[in-house]
């Protein structure tokens, strides 16, 4: 498994090196923002990974609350986190582009607003996790919440659709406003996100499966300890 994840993380690796040559080298600059513009790659790219895991930790709730088995929790877990750090480079690098272009580094846009609330909803499934004691509680409790949560992933997708929006809407259900060359390093950078999410996501599983390995024995050893002791 080790070996598995070494190959995988050396070729994520060069993925990134080729997409960064066509982030800055390969797409052209944008006519009125300039360079700025290639901050929309991982701005993007970040938002679909941030929906990819958010949907299997809505999966995995699922599943767990169907089976009660922990490997879905552990999933589960180790996605939502996984979609706050990218949640976080959305929010992060939204404002970097806004602040020149909008004159500002904030504004309630419902894209924005409801993009900050994802960010909170799951940070607070992550506080809820780490804050409730017993296993079989703090699953079924975070698995519920994460249902619910997932409510606002399809209403930050249309919320430029269903509202007036002053966020770019580039990407249509039927085509894609750019550049053909653009629309290409933007696939690619996608695809290289979902190789990084992906790796990021088997390194955290492990991690968490070598951490229930030690609680097991953590709890062998002191079960040893108290029939010692009784005797």
């Amino acid at each position: 498994m080790r070996r598995v994840s070494l190959v995988f993380s050396v070729i994520t690796f060069a993925a990134f090196l080729v997409d960064l040559y066509m982030v800055f080298i390969y797409a052209p600059k944008e006519r009125f923002m300039g360079d700025l513009q290639r901050l929309m790659y991982f701005h993007v790219a970040s938002a679909w990974a941030a929906f990819l895991a958010f949907t299997i930790v809505f999966f995995a709730s699922i599943a767990y609350l169907k089976t009660r088995q922990f490997k879905w929790d552990r999933l589960s877990v180790s996605a939502a986190e996984l979609g706050v750090l990218f949640t976080s480079l959305v929010l992060v690098t939204g404002p970097i582009w806004a602040r020149p272009v909008w004159n500002t580094w904030w504004s309630w846009d419902p894209r924005l607003t409801t993009t900050l609330i994802l960010w909170f909803i799951y940070f607070a499934y992550l506080l809820l996790r780490y804050s409730t004691e017993g296993d079989e509680r703090r699953g079924r409790l975070a698995a519920i919440f994460a249902i619910i949560g997932y409510i606002d992933v399809p209403i930050v997708h249309f919320s430029v659709t269903w509202w007036r929006s002053i966020h770019p809407n580039v990407i249509t259900n039927t085509q894609m406003n750019m550049d053909p060359a653009m629309t290409i390093t933007l696939l690619v950078t996608g695809l290289v996100f979902f190789m990084l999410f992906s790796m990021l996501l088997l390194y955290r599983l492990q991690l968490e499966e070598q951490l229930a390995m030690l609680l097991q024995l953590r709890e062998k050893i002191l079960g040893s300890f108290n029939f010692t002791s009784r005797r």
